[in-house]
């Protein structure tokens, strides 16, 4: 789709001159408005606006290439990841695309260049800019959005904006356009235990009382999940050697919080040697623990974190909690991310306030600072928070999967969450099954997130897998139901299903895959400890690798369950890669063994 420019007239003495047409493309579009929201009326054309331009990052097209050679088991380089420095230094922005945008700016925006500047990370040119103006400059028109459920007001453009041809190819997004205020989901759904499966109770915080009740928790693991479950279904027994150079981080969005009492009372019951034991707080924009008399604002920091100190036992290396957002403003992927790297850093004009925290907060009580690239990221990092994918633009999530593909060069393992609302799947114990018989993809309160990407294209390393599971077990689904080239996922899954946490003085059942995320988290962090222990390096991107042939049989495949919603039953577990259950749960032995071959 092609736009003329728009011309208009400039005096100069008593001559007057046109503008030259410029050929504009469209940039970004969307087919539909996310739920709930409607126009009501056009923008105020003298409202201003921080217009914010991502540049396109240098040698993106490599990114693969360079990670593979990382991360691949047949690489004569594997685990020889990058330095921070390196990674900079390689997908700086071009002064090329610097001047092309400011140059557009300029003379096609007849923006004043003292309103113009450039992010310290090199990555974004700032403009504040009226909405007349950010009309003329990406021929779209904006409107003031409401939502139908609250009645909250956003500043969206029409269905697309468009650029220059010649200045398109330096530019990935601007903001704010076409994104809208859509806020990260936390994946755990709670629920008290009944009194059959009461497994100790503790007295409220206040007064800090505990009474021990433990109970033979091997025998009711298809009922409820403990440690101990976990460990006998994934084999998992290690005692960490490496506990001053290995790092493992949960990520928490604040107001998510929790009652640092419970993690007694988890452990009073569970693991009694850490009674006492806490993560350290790493604070991104203000990040804090907010006191909260409702469960569910404490369940997902809870589930995580008295997990991941669990598996990881009393003779662990350091848990980092990073507590991202202030309590005011909140935050979303891009304030985390600005946090783990300055030279990505969005803060200070690239990030979306339509989606994302804007620091210097400053309202009353909000954060002061805009931080970037103060936390030296953990080797493993757990989250179990994430969007729908039909929320975000595709140029969006490309800008923040390159940042985490050039973090993962710097050796750094992500661990999401796939999401609790279908098509997809996770592993619990089957309701009166012992702990030790198979695991069937969850059927239980939750259908949980898996299929295929409509933006991300498959990558060759799941070619082979994926292509299996379409041929063998074809879905049966009309082409237009499911992008079957599409990105497949999950790549791995592990126990989701009524997890027992300490929440405000009571035990509750917590289920999702927020659960199965920093369970397979732990597990991949005691692998890290043991090749640190022999002076290798830490896992990096496992994707590769868990895709070879070198790691066949590495985990516990899953046959059995879907994963039902749309009004379909979904995909299918079934023998070998599925988009129910990926790879399988974690086999930790021999998982151990694959990785300690590796170099």
């Amino acid at each position: 789709m092609l736009l003329t420019g728009f011309f208009t007239l400039g005096v100069a003495s008593l001559a007057l001159a046109a503008r030259t047409p410029v050929r504009r493309v469209v940039h970004e579009s969307r087919r539909s408005l996310p739920t709930g929201w409607t126009p009501v009326r056009r923008a105020e054309l003298d409202l201003v606006v921080p217009l914010s331009i991502g540049l396109v990052q240098s040698n993106l097209e490599n990114l693969e290439a360079y990670l593979l050679d990382v991360s691949h088991p047949d690489s004569p380089n594997y685990g020889q990841h990058w330095t921070p420095a390196q990674v900079a230094d390689a997908f700086r922005p071009s002064q090329a695309s610097v001047d092309a945008v400011r140059s557009w700016l300029v003379k096609e925006g007849q923006i004043d260049a003292d309103r113009i500047t450039v992010s310290k990370s090199g990555s974004w040119i700032l403009a504040n800019v009226t909405v007349r103006e950010a009309e003329e400059l990406l021929g779209t028109e904006y409107y003031v959005y409401q939502h139908g459920q609250d009645g909250k007001e956003h500043l969206a453009c029409h269905q697309a904006y468009h650029v220059p041809k010649h200045v398109s190819k330096h530019v990935d997004l601007i903001t704010p356009t076409l994104h809208f205020d859509t806020k990260i989901t936390r994946h755990a759904i709670t629920a008290p235990l009944d009194s059959a499966k009461d497994i100790g109770k503790v007295s409220r915080p206040v007064t800090g009382n505990v009474i021990h009740s433990i109970f033979n928790d091997l025998e009711q693991c298809d009922e409820v999940i403990t440690l101990a479950c976990l460990r006998v279904l994934y084999d998992f027994a290690y005692v960490p050697v490496a506990i001053n150079k290995n790092t493992i981080g949960v990520v928490e969005y604040t107001p998510q919080s929790h009652n640092a009492s419970d993690f007694d009372a988890f452990f009073a019951n569970f693991s009694r040697t850490q009674v006492g034991e806490r993560p350290k707080l790493v604070s991104i924009d203000g990040g804090v623990l907010v006191p909260s008399t409702d469960p569910n604002a404490y369940a997902e920091s809870s589930l995580d974190l008295q997990y991941v100190l669990g598996l990881i036992g009393t003779k662990r290396q350091e848990v980092q909690l990073y507590q991202v957002g202030d309590p005011v403003e909140g935050a979303s992927f891009n304030n985390l991310l600005d946090g783990l790297d300055q030279s990505y850093c969005t803060s200070g004009g690239g990030d979306d306030p339509t989606q994302d925290g804007i620091y210097p907060d400053p309202q009353p009580g909000g954060y002061g600072k805009d931080d970037c690239g103060i936390v030296r990221p953990a080797y493993i990092i757990s989250t179990s928070y994430g969007y729908q994918e039909a929320d975000l633009t595709p140029a969006y999530m490309q800008r923040q999967c390159a940042e985490y593909g050039k973090l993962s060069l710097t050796g750094v393992t992500f661990v999401y969450s796939s999401g609790d609302a279908g098509v997809g799947g996770r592993q619990d114990v089957v309701p009166g099954h012992k702990v030790t018989q198979p695991e069937s993809a969850v059927f239980q309160r939750f259908p949980s997130g898996g299929g295929f990407s409509n933006v991300f294209p498959r990558p060759a390393f799941q070619e082979k897998a994926v292509s299996t599971y379409l041929t063998k077990y074809p879905p049966g689904y009309a082409p237009n139901i499911y992008n079957a080239s599409g990105r497949a996922f999950p790549d791995v899954s592990a126990n989701g299903l009524n997890y027992s946490v300490a929440i405000n003085g009571q035990f509750r059942l917590v289920s999702g895959t927020s659960a199965s995320a920093p369970t397979f988290a732990s597990i991949l962090s005691a692998v890290n400890d043991a090749r640190l222990a022999l002076g290798k390096k830490p896992v990096g991107w496992i994707n590769p690798a868990i895709y070879s042939e070198a790691f066949n049989g590495a985990f516990n495949d899953i046959t059995n369950g879907s994963n039902p919603n749309c009004g379909t039953q979904g995909f299918l577990a079934k023998p070998g890669w599925d988009p129910v259950t990926g790879l399988g749960t974690p086999n930790f032995p021999k998982m151990l063994a694959k990785w300690l071959l590796l170099p």
